[in-house]
């Protein structure tokens, strides 16, 4: 249960993890002939490159990413307990053409050596045991694995085995596998596993064996060796044609790569993955673009005394990976207050909008813009506004129409009433008849 709350909990992590796609670059001199591929920072989660990376791609043993991690997750695993092969799952894997282990039924290994059969050496036979053991069922862990899928986010992904045989409902997408294996590499057994050239198995019926890696950019005894490289899995089927996700670290930057869909009867996947290491190393470097000792705006402030405007600060300086030769003049940040103006009182450090940060005409992140100082409220202010505020209410409005109302009635009423007294006292003239006298 607690190893399914931290999950949950990096996994909470992970989705306010800014993740920035800059789409701007187009590696030079590198022809990646892969279906579907990712370069993506592990330092600040900018994506230096990318093609068709929600394009739907068979992911072949690629799967085994989920697997392995729903193994580590499980409150059944124990790396130092036994777990024996089973005829079942040696039924099952037979006449698959994957990749196995050799182990006979009732031979025992650790947990942990199973781990590395699954993840390193890719053994087939070792998925469907763990599948089996962890799962209940094949079809019980394969649930569990599309059900982790979605709690991930990961839309564009479906699993129909824990291997990563061929079938049209066992697909995903790269973007889909970089957020898989980024969280992943948060499991210290799982990094230390798939990072690994060689392993060391005992078992309860033979004597010891060594697995190797089946990533040849870590293995130093292969033409394909890059010695920044580790991990992380390599997959191949007809249908999927070779894949590779891999990460590279090299004098403080660290690249996740993933290519997918390479040409079957090539290794392009270990070369092109080299390749756009190396563009990433040569030509990419770590700039600051915004730092927290400079104001970027200023935002109106009522009710204080003391100023009517507060400078605006980026919250926390932004790194951003970009092309060694860009400079400040491609560079530019621009605000977003939360309103033309804020009342006070105002608190140091208070949010009060947020800036983007653009390269190329692309944003490349998005930062908070805090205040650089405190600033008190004014009593006398803030009670003429109450003052104000009453006397231009609604209800003061309605009450103003109501005596203006009653007083053009009163007006009204008044010339009313003095017209019948004007006509009250009104008297009809009589000529006045000098002969009616004498």
């Amino acid at each position: 249960m607690l190893k399914r709350i931290f999950s949950a909990f990096l996994c909470i992590c992970l989705i306010f993890t800014p993740v920035f796609t800059v789409n701007a670059y187009e590696p030079s001199g590198v022809e990646i002939t892969a279906d579907a591929a990712m370069l993506v920072s592990l330092d600040t989660g900018e994506v230096l490159y990318e093609k068709n990376a929600d394009k739907k791609v068979y992911p072949a043993s690629i799967t085994k990413i989920m697997t392995t991690l729903l193994i580590l997750e499980s409150d059944k695993y124990d790396p130092n307990a036994k777990i024996a092969m089973t005829e079942e799952a040696l039924d099952l894997i037979s006449g698959t053409g994957s990749s196995v282990s050799l182990l006979k039924a009732g031979e025992e290994i650790t947990q942990l050596d199973l781990v590395y059969m699954v993840l390193m050496s890719s053994y087939g036979d070792c998925s469907l045991l763990a599948a089996i053991h962890y799962g209940g069922s094949v079809e019980g862990f394969v649930a569990q694995m599309n059900a982790r899928a979605a709690e991930l986010g990961l839309s564009g992904t479906h699993y129909e085995n824990p291997i990563g045989l061929h079938h049209e409902d066992n697909y995903t997408t790269a973007r889909d596998t970089y957020v898989l294996t980024k969280l992943a590499l948060e499991n210290e057994t799982f990094k230390e596993v798939c990072e690994s050239t060689r392993h060391t198995v005992k078992t309860s019926m033979s004597g010891e064996r060594v697995l190797s890696t089946t990533n040849f950019l870590q293995d130093n005894t292969t033409n394909y060796y890059y010695t920044y490289a580790k991990g992380v899995k390599t997959g191949y089927t007809d249908e999927a044609g070779r894949c590779l996700v891999s990460t590279a670290s090299y004098n403080g930057y660290n690249y996740m790569c993933l290519v997918f869909g390479c040409p079957p009867n090539e290794k392009n996947h270990f070369t092109e993955s080299k390749e756009l290491y190396r563009w990433a190393f040569n030509n990419f470097e770590f700039k600051r673009v915004a730092d927290t000792a400079n104001p970027v705006a200023e935002i109106g402030v009522e009710l204080s005394l003391d100023t009517d405007f507060v400078s605006l600060y980026v919250e926390e300086s932004f790194i951003s990976i970009l092309p060694k030769d860009a400079d400040d003049s491609t560079i530019s940040i621009v605000p977003k207050p939360i309103s033309e103006t804020v009342d006070a009182p105002v608190k140091k450090g208070q949010v009060l909008g947020t800036a983007d940060i653009i390269y190329a005409e692309q944003i490349i992140g998005t930062v908070n813009l805090v205040a650089n100082e405190n600033i008190e409220k004014s009593a006398m202010l803030t009670a003429l506004r109450a003052i104000k505020q009453f006397f231009t209410s609604s209800y003061m409005k309605v009450f103003y129409v109501l005596i203006a109302v009653v007083v053009l009635i009163f007006i009204i009423s008044v010339i009313k009433l003095n017209s019948k007294k004007s006509r009250k006292r009104k008297i009809k003239y009589v000529p006045y008849d000098e002969n009616k006298k004498r």
